[in-house]
């Protein structure tokens, strides 16, 4: 289904682009909103309907968003899209048999960034209400980041911060997308992993934001995979790697998600 039903915040009349969220109910207590990586250029597409597709099989519903990009697009209509996209998976709740109290954002590589701005940009008013759906909340309950963007200094992807803000930055907006930089204690319980060998984004990015959530206390759980290169996915062709999803489904059912 289209991810907008009235105006779309931001639109670009010269792009074609129609953010679109697609559901997959398992009847489960909470749902995940997945968001696949690509540098905010593109989505990898063994992030997002296969990931759903294995969040069902554990007895979990999922919904995938295929949010806008850049050349198109930049800051902050992503995070506009996907603040969207928890509100409306809360507003489908009640369809769905879910509980509205218990909406996760997951995200790889880019996607990872994504979800992770919607876990400290929560409260930030980036669109104007456009109907009912914007009326509900949107700050996700639980965060799921995998090898994901975190910072926008020193261990920056290059190519995922000139998508989202631009050849030539502002410091300040480079300060507001180091999401490390923007944990609070209202954060968001998170799970995250990531792996040391990774060339493409940094292990630090992950150890840098499971550090903030430490210094304010929240909740948190990290796996760091000594080996394996960068969007793995489910990880399959790799067993060591491949354990993230079983540990993923622990934390899922620790956090009364299934």
């Amino acid at each position: 289904m289209n991810l907008w039903s009235n105006t779309m915040p931001y639109e670009n009349p010269d792009s074609n682009q129609i953010p679109v969220i697609t559901e997959y109910p398992a009847g489960s207590k909470g749902a995940v909103v997945v968001l696949p990586g690509g540098g905010y250029g593109h989505l990898a597409e063994h992030e997002g309907k296969i990931i759903a597709e294995w969040l069902n099989t554990i007895g979990v519903t999922a919904f995938v968003l295929e949010y806008r990009l850049a050349p198109d697009y930049k800051n902050p209509a992503m995070l506009c899209d996907v603040q969207r996209a928890i509100r409306l998976a809360r507003s489908r709740a009640g369809a769905l048999g879910f509980d509205k109290n218990k909406v996760a954002v997951m995200g790889f590589s880019a996607g990872g960034h994504l979800a992770g701005s919607a876990s400290v940009h929560y409260a930030k008013r980036v669109y104007e209400p456009t109907d009912e759906i914007d009326t509900e909340s949107a700050r996700p309950d639980a965060s799921i980041l995998c090898y994901s963007v975190i910072d926008m200094f020193e261990y920056r992807h290059d190519g995922s911060r000139q998508n989202l803000l631009g050849s030539r930055p502002l410091h300040a907006d480079k300060e507001l997308m180091s999401l490390h930089k923007q944990v609070t204690i209202d954060t968001p319980p998170a799970f995250l992993w990531h792996t040391a060998a990774d060339q493409a984004v940094p292990v630090e990015n992950t150890l840098l934001y499971a550090s903030a959530l430490s210094k304010v206390k929240v909740p948190f759980e990290v796996h760091i995979y000594p080996y394996g290169s960068h969007g793995l996915g489910l990880a399959k062709a790799d067993k060591h790697v491949a354990r993230w999803s079983a540990s993923l489904d622990k934390w899922l059912d620790l956090m009364e998600w299934k």
